[in-house]
């Protein structure tokens, strides 16, 4: 499987937008494609959330729908802002396209529910660790690339972890994260102290699933569920594989890998117990 690109908050609901209006008006997309001089293509993909849409051509489609007034001025002011590019496109070049996909959509979450099984997620990964697990890939860029990566993912967590309004963040960790040892004795110290004080933020909770629970249903890998905060955007969980991502949006998938959340968090250990438990890890080191 390629990697999907996940569709930034405000494309997304655009195309949301445009395909109920499409199908209000009775319309299939090759007329809307004859109106508007393009491609059924690129109705597909504007609808998909899969490219940006021209202003122009939201205009165009907004005419065929017969839509205006302030809610066609409201969409044509989304289809603008769908197309503003973040702080990561200056970087482009360092990150791939599907990380950039989901910065996109980590910029504006309100809130995080993620389970990790292998390592640290990025969001709370120190600089050593974070820069042994780069330094992990089977072909490594150069020095002064990899500092760069590194450096870009140091401002990413600025720019979440540090806002006026920080989003409400629930993790749950395998016990094998804070086991293993990821670049030497003091980046793992580092590390885990780390956990230890971000933990105790008001709008970070941490918890650790002990080897002691024993099988689990979510043994096949790590995902993130990200929600927003306006309704017409929908929730989305983010699973990402080696070399690409996957988004899944539709409320049954989505609802699925809540119930799973909910379970593991049911069997990990509170947030005091958590923090007592990476303690005496950094002590083991």
């Amino acid at each position: 499987m390629g990697a999907e690109r996940g569709p930034s908050v405000r494309r997304r609901r655009l195309a949301a937008e445009l395909q109920r209006l499409r199908r209000e008006a009775g319309l299939t997309r090759d007329q809307v494609a004859d109106h508007a001089g393009c491609s059924p293509v690129t109705v597909t993909r504007v609808e998909s959330a899969t490219s940006a849409a021209s202003v122009a051509l939201v205009a165009m489609m907004l005419d065929l729908y017969g839509l205006v007034g302030e809610r066609r001025e409201a969409l044509l002011q989304l289809a603008r802002d769908a197309r503003k590019r973040g702080w990561w496109y200056k970087v482009s070049e360092a990150i791939p396209e599907w990380v950039q996909s989901y910065v996109g959509l980590e910029e504006e979450a309100t809130t995080f529910q993620e389970y990790q099984p292998e390592f640290v997620p990025g969001l709370l990964q120190a600089e050593g660790y974070a820069r042994a697990v780069m330094r992990s890939a089977p072909v490594l860029p150069p020095e002064s690339e990899l500092e760069r990566r590194l450096s870009i993912r140091m401002e990413r967590q600025q720019r979440v972890l540090e806002r006026a309004h920080p989003p409400e963040m629930w993790f749950i960790l395998n016990e094998a994260v804070i086991r293993r040892p990821v670049g030497g004795a003091e980046a793992v110290r580092e590390q885990l102290e780390l956990l230890i004080r971000l933990s105790e933020l008001n709008h970070i909770t941490l918890q650790i699933l002990p080897f002691a629970a024993g099988v689990h249903p979510a043994m096949d890998g790590g995902f993130t569920i990200l929600s927003f905060p306006k309704p017409a955007d929908p929730d989305t969980v983010y699973v990402e594989y080696w070399q690409g991502s996957v988004y899944l949006e539709d409320r049954s998938e989505v609802g699925a890998y809540v119930l799973l959340f909910n379970h593991l968090r049911a069997r990990a250990l509170g947030p005091d117990q958590t923090r007592s438990l990476i303690a005496q890890a950094v002590q083991q080191i």
